[in-house]
């Protein structure tokens, strides 16, 4: 299973090795024909505007809509989130506009106001480490949607059919679960 980590901006390295401790075989994805032979993508933390800007000039927005369109699990994290999601609150446009639901960007405050809580994630464990570096979070899911973890009330994980977004930085973790649950997301849609 072969794993690409989009390295536009964010803890690339961070999410490889995760992955590969998960069980993956993982690469940094700097060019967009390095899709082709993926069976699942990463799209990690960083500044979602920034992200997004380096998507399109190096035409990642189309390449990575059609990677989701072959059922190919994505999984966004904290600004990847924001790029995966339909609706994002105050903007008119969305960025990828694969994941069924709507993002609140900054909704935890500034990077001082930065956390770490230790929560349950459905499915996936009943203590998971979370990091909150400038998150988001998501205000609502569509009707295909899982909420997987809250946070005050707050929907900090969810799932959308081949999609998956944490609000939170995994990778800043030494706790792989969630990255071994994103693997299984991808085995199941393999087959």
């Amino acid at each position: 299973m072969k794993i690409g980590v989009l390295a536009l901006q964010g803890a690339v390295a961070e999410h490889v090795g995760m992955l590969e401790q998960a069980g993956a075989t993982a690469v940094a994805v700097k060019k967009v024909e390095e899709l082709d032979d993926l069976d699942g993508l990463v799209i990690p933390g960083g500044e979602s505007t920034t992200i997004g800007k380096l998507m399109n000039k190096y035409g990642f927005m189309e390449a990575i809509r059609r990677f989701g369109a072959e059922k190919k699990p994505i999984f966004g994290t904290c600004a990847g989130a924001i790029l995966l999601a339909n609706r994002v609150n105050g903007q008119e446009e969305a960025h990828l506009g694969l994941m069924d639901m709507k993002v609140e960007r900054n909704a935890f405050g500034r990077q001082k106001e930065s956390f770490e809580v230790t929560m349950p994630v459905a499915g996936v464990a009943a203590d998971y480490p979370m990091v909150f570096i400038r998150a988001p979070y998501i205000m609502e899911v569509g009707e295909n949607g899982q909420v997987l973890a809250k946070y005050e009330e707050k929907i900090v994980a969810a799932r959308d059919r081949h999609y998956l977004a944490a609000a939170f930085h995994p990778e800043l973790t030494d706790d792989i679960r969630l990255h071994r649950y994103f693997l299984d997301m991808v085995r199941e849609y393999r087959s």
